[in-house]
């Protein structure tokens, strides 16, 4: 069966028996708010009846946008996107998004980019991005939109914490490896890039309590021998943090020699991923114990 295009659907939904449920701020209660820090830009519209309609961008992330409501109306599958003009601009064109996911879940429709980006220059432009969706339990059409009134006073300020914004999160830092030639212990230009971000974070973020490098290699060589660079290339890491401004007494160093490879070690790519050291952060309002159990994953960090 062939797919209705966004302008048909509205068409046919306009045209059936059926009544639209709209869920809309309207001209007087359309207010919009900004939540700003450096991990994180938020702008909020309340939506009556319905929830929020929100645009978010976290630190290390591209813009994305998502509608937050407690009691979803909407049935799942797809619904039509529509950029609108306001009832008050008469004989402005629709522009056509495309489809969008509608899923039983607190957000049920998130866009990503580059929708949620021509979403947020449409309203820079007083139009209205509309969703549009059979209702849940019945035929009935469910529209959701997104007001553009007071947007324009709140998009400076949003591009001012943007701007702010760490250039990585904590996802992206939360685990971190560099590796290691041969025999060796000493981190390349590139790993102390990747452990830069690491410092970054943490000098920013006060939750992160305690941080573990653990030092391994391969399996070639003598188990003595392992231990040994495997505790070299721990305490390398460890060094540049430290000499970086990370607090050492945040940092447990440990080392391993071969005891738990990340992969098996069967051929010369295999020994080159286990030649590493980890860095993984935990947060918390307390550090743990220095003897924390060892978190070895079996996947490469």
């Amino acid at each position: 069966m062939r797919k209705l295009t966004i302008a048909s659907m509205i068409a046919l939904c306009g045209a059936a028996p059926t009544q639209a449920m709209t869920f809309s701020a309207g001209i007087e209660k359309s207010q919009w708010y900004l939540s700003s820090s450096i991990f994180e830009c938020a702008l909020t519209h309340n939506i009556p009846q319905y929830g929020r309609a929100v645009f978010y961008r976290e630190a290390g992330e591209s813009l994305r946008f998502y509608l937050d409501t407690s009691r979803n109306p909407m049935r799942e599958g797809e619904a039509a996107l529509v950029l609108e003009a306001p009832r008050w601009r008469p004989g402005v064109s629709v522009r056509d998004l495309g489809y969008v996911a509608v899923l039983d879940k607190p957000h049920p429709i998130t866009v990503d980019n580059p929708k949620a980006e021509q979403m947020m220059d449409s309203l820079l432009e007083g139009m209205m991005p509309t969703f549009t969706r059979r209702a849940r339990f019945n035929d009935d059409t469910v529209r959701v939109e997104v007001s553009s009134i007071n947007f324009s006073r709140y998009y400076e300020d949003y591009l001012s914490c943007v701007s702010g914004l760490l250039p990585v999160n904590f996802r992206q830092v939360e685990r971190t490896a560099v590796f290691f030639k041969l025999d060796e212990s000493v981190l390349t230009d590139q790993d102390k890039r990747e452990l830069d971000k690491v410092v970054l974070y943490v000098k920013a973020d006060p939750s992160v309590t305690a941080i573990f490098v653990d030092g391994h290699t391969d399996s070639t060589g003598r188990r003595i021998y392992n231990r040994r660079l495997s505790k070299d290339r721990a305490e390398a890491v460890t060094a540049y943090l430290t000499e970086k401004g990370v607090a050492s007494e945040k940092i447990t160093t440990r080392y391993h020699g071969e005891r738990y490879p990340v992969v098996k070690n069967a051929g010369p790519k295999e020994l080159a991923r286990n030649r590493r050291a980890t860095v993984r952060l935990e947060r918390g309002t307390e550090p743990p114990a220095k003897d924390d159990l060892l978190d070895i994953s079996t996947e490469e960090l």
